[in-house]
């Protein structure tokens, strides 16, 4: 469907009279209409009132101003400015040749002339020198101002919606806004009931934990043995997991994490025992923190076998788990800092 914009043409009638001829037929040969105000008399009574309105039915207004200062075509300046119109401007060159008898003579005149210039010149604009220059300047503008700016445009009754189709497509809105609503509020139940398990896993890592004995090089016994919260536990691991670790390198990196000795150096090879650390990270499974990629996924803490098998990785829940515990703690040194 070719849209067909109308277009505004504001300029003075008497020292732009060539000139001005030559931008209804560009506007034309792009397929557009052009509008102006040569064929109203400005003295009758509505004519103000009319270039308003057919202003405000226009898509594009551009300005053709060459040394001749108009208040009206100032004052259709300001009315497309105030109806949103895209503004377009083709402002003479100062090098261009012109006759003395087409410029202002008055200082005060002048300066107004000058003063409308500054303010088209804050739009975009063009200036030219002579009608051919003026020609393709014209046609530039207003291409780039259509592709860049298109607008709502006018199509050929023929074309334009049928009844039905407008009340299929306001039908089809009304139904689009209920989907959006009952949207939300599903989605609203789903972020409570997420906001709750969060809340309760919080709690069940917060009262709950481990005893984690560590064994040292040289060594002959597990020593020290704490014990640890899960939510510590959780904590300190949940960044690790973002990638995957077998049981092996979750018992290592504990070893050197919580080591409660730093003058002793864990062992390398199971620091801690496997088998907590596989109890420990089936009761983080049970709460769905994590997932077991690899090895026996429902029997984990009971496996006696090698930890290379067994893959245990974040989930999106712990994930949303952790970030919410994280954002606590940054927030609670704020309060200390007295900066919320």
């Amino acid at each position: 469907m070719q849209k067909k914009y109308l277009i505004y043409i504001g300029s003075g009638l008497d020292d732009l009279k060539n000139e001005r001829r030559e931008l209804p037929r560009i506007i034309m040969e792009l397929g557009h209409i052009p509008v102006s105000a040569d064929c109203l008399d400005p003295a009758e009574e509505n004519s103000a009132a009319l270039i308003n309105k057919t202003i405000g039915e226009c898509d594009y207004y551009i300005s053709l101003i060459a040394h001749r200062y108009s208040g009206p075509i100032e004052a259709e300046y300001t009315e497309a400015v105030n109806c949103s119109l895209p503004v377009l401007a083709l402002i003479i060159d100062e090098k261009a040749r012109w006759k003395g008898t087409k410029k202002e003579k008055e200082p005060e005149i002048i300066r107004k002339m000058d003063d409308f210039k500054a303010e088209l010149r804050t739009h975009p604009h063009e200036t030219w020198i002579n009608t051919a220059d003026l020609r393709q300047k014209a046609q530039r503008l207003l291409i780039q101002a259509i592709n860049l700016d298109p607008r709502q445009g006018w199509v050929p009754a023929a074309q334009a919606i049928s009844p039905s189709l407008a009340n299929e497509i306001a039908r089809l809105s009304s139904e689009n806004e209920e989907l959006k609503k009952r949207f939300r509020m599903e989605n609203n139940k789903i972020l409570d009931k997420l906001r709750e398990q969060i809340k309760h896993a919080l709690k069940v890592l917060a009262l709950n934990g481990a005893s984690i004995s560590f064994y040292y090089t040289p060594g002959e016994n597990w020593e020290n043995t704490r014990k640890f919260r899960y939510l510590r536990i959780f904590r300190v691991l949940a960044p690790e997991l973002s990638l995957g670790k077998t049981t092996v390198e979750i018992s290592r990196f504990l070893g050197n994490v919580l080591n409660p000795d730093l003058e002793k150096t864990v062992r390398k090879d199971y620091p801690t025992p496997s088998n907590t650390v596989k109890k420990i990270m089936a009761d983080l499974a049970l709460l769905k923190l994590v997932k077991c990629t690899g090895g026996d996924t429902e029997n984990a803490a009971h496996t006696a076998g090698s930890g290379d098998k067994e893959i245990w990785e974040i989930t999106e829940f712990g994930k949303e788990l952790y970030a919410v515990y994280r954002l606590r703690q940054l927030e609670r040194a704020l309060a200390k800092k007295g900066l919320t």
